[in-house]
């Protein structure tokens, strides 16, 4: 029940109507036994600055920013924790005395993720990052600071490639590789990667039957890296941030040229425990937190 004293969080983005974090996150206060509750907050950045505004005002431990406010958010928080400046966007942001805290806690679910439940080990990994916002900056800036073997991007915007580019170089001295969406040259660094991350929103609702990548380019280099040996497993993994729908386009094209696949649910999982955490203090149900998501999710399989 919601009362004068429940804390509040929000979630800022558009559209939202996809998101499990709800649910998750409102188990999971329940589950350690705290009076808060999570909602969604429809918002784009023309509105973002007004809610934000609301929010040091009222009684919110701080919220969640998605899709397309996590670049936007940066220029109206207080402070901003030294990982997400490095990255350049922030996904969590904490309410302390009316003051805005930003972090980010994408990139550490998904490598996090690919850790614990894909026994992936980093420093050994050649990645292919396709889509350079908010969640391809976190993941790829993080996959650099734990050392991965190689990394790709590419972007709709060769500026934002580039810009991210020099920022990994600029933190961590680590070069990434930058390519133009499109080229031919996307075939060769698909067929060499191990892991292949869509952190594009291609694919999710209302581009449910669209494709970040030219199917007759997946399917040639999903051949090439099927019939390829890899230091993880004898075929590479290919990772979609979406969830919901909880298996793409890109996954079942992938899947049927002999890729793993695997979708955003992990990432969910692993950055709303540490995002709960940096909200309550306390460390996060994470059990809870993977029941709820694997119950949502089979709603929609």
């Amino acid at each position: 029940m919601i009362d004068v004293e429940t804390k509040l969080v929000g979630l800022l983005g558009s559209p939202l109507k996809q998101s499990f974090s709800p649910a998750m996150q409102n188990r999971a206060f329940k589950a350690a036994g705290l009076n808060y509750y999570y909602f969604p907050i429809e918002v784009t950045t023309e509105g973002l600055r007004d809610v934000l505004q609301g929010i040091r005002r009222m009684n919110f431990a701080g919220c969640n920013v998605t899709k397309p406010n996590k670049i936007e958010v940066l220029q109206y928080l207080d402070a901003i924790d030294t990982a997400a400046l490095a990255i350049g966007a922030v996904n969590t942001v904490k309410v302390v005395d009316g003051q805005l805290i930003g972090y980010n806690t994408d990139g550490l679910g998904f490598a996090a993720y690919l850790e614990q439940d894909e026994q992936i080990h980093i420093p050994g990994t050649r990645f292919f990052v396709l889509g350079c916002g908010g969640a391809g900056r976190a993941i790829a800036t993080v996959l650099a600071a734990k050392g991965a073997k190689a990394i790709t991007l590419t972007d709709m915007s060769e500026a934002a490639s580039a810009n991210l580019a020099d920022s990994i170089d600029e933190h961590f001295a680590y070069k990434a590789s930058c390519l133009r969406l499109g080229t031919p040259h996307m075939q060769d660094a698909l067929a060499e990667a191990d892991v292949i991350i869509n952190a594009t929103a291609v694919g999710m609702s209302p581009h449910i039957g669209d494709i970040p990548l030219p199917s007759e380019w997946l399917s040639a280099g999903g051949r090439r890296l099927a019939a390829s040996p890899s230091l993880l497993d004898s075929t590479p993994l290919v990772c979609d941030i979406i969830y919901n729908p909880p298996t793409t386009r890109l996954m079942r094209e992938a899947a049927a040229v002999g890729c793993r696949t695997a979708n955003g649910l992990g990432m969910v999982i692993y950055q709303g425990a540490a995002a709960f955490t940096i909200w309550t203090g306390i460390a996060a149900p994470v059990a809870e937190m993977k029941e709820t998501i694997l119950e949502l999710s089979a709603r929609f399989s």
